[in-house]
């Protein structure tokens, strides 16, 4: 069955800061660890029109989220359910988003940033074709991270 991307409702945006919880080093995803993360998130105005859940037979599966940077350049966000990460399914949900991304917005580049100490989705990034660009610091959860920057070309 075919992942359906729709609209976040308030309800399901909820479920996912306050009952979506990750394991060891990746609890640094739980939305609920930055309160401006969790702000943002929970604010619809904020979420707007660019902040997808992911169904998969009409249960949540996962979240995207899809910005416009530049001329036809758009960055994503997203995140699996927890109890789903870590035994296979990322590449198939990421290849889902991408090809959700590239039929509703046509962009020329998919851009994301993930957390360097996440091996795991970096793995699936660049098996999926995403092509390293840069590292950068970033202030957040209470700390200083590094983060990658990478770029798929459509």
């Amino acid at each position: 069955m075919a992942y359906k991307f729709e609209i976040m409702t308030q309800e399901q945006a909820e479920d996912i800061a306050h009952n979506w919880h990750y394991d060891g080093e990746y609890s640094f995803y739980d939305i609920e660890a930055d309160e401006e993360d969790l702000a943002e998130f929970l604010d619809p105005e904020t979420r707007g029109n660019s902040m997808f859940a992911v169904l998969k037979e009409d249960e949540i599966i996962g979240f995207f989220s899809v910005n416009k940077v530049a001329s036809n350049i758009y960055d994503i966000g997203l995140g699996m359910r927890p109890d789903l990460t870590g035994d296979g399914r990322g590449l198939e949900f990421l290849n889902a988003g991408i090809d959700f991304v590239q039929s509703r917005f046509t962009p020329d580049n998919i851009t994301l940033s993930v957390a360097t100490f996440n091996l795991r989705a970096i793995k699936v990034y660049r098996k999926v074709g995403f092509k390293d660009i840069d590292t950068f610091m970033q202030d957040t959860y209470g700390s200083t991270y590094e983060f990658l920057k990478m770029v798929y070309e459509c």
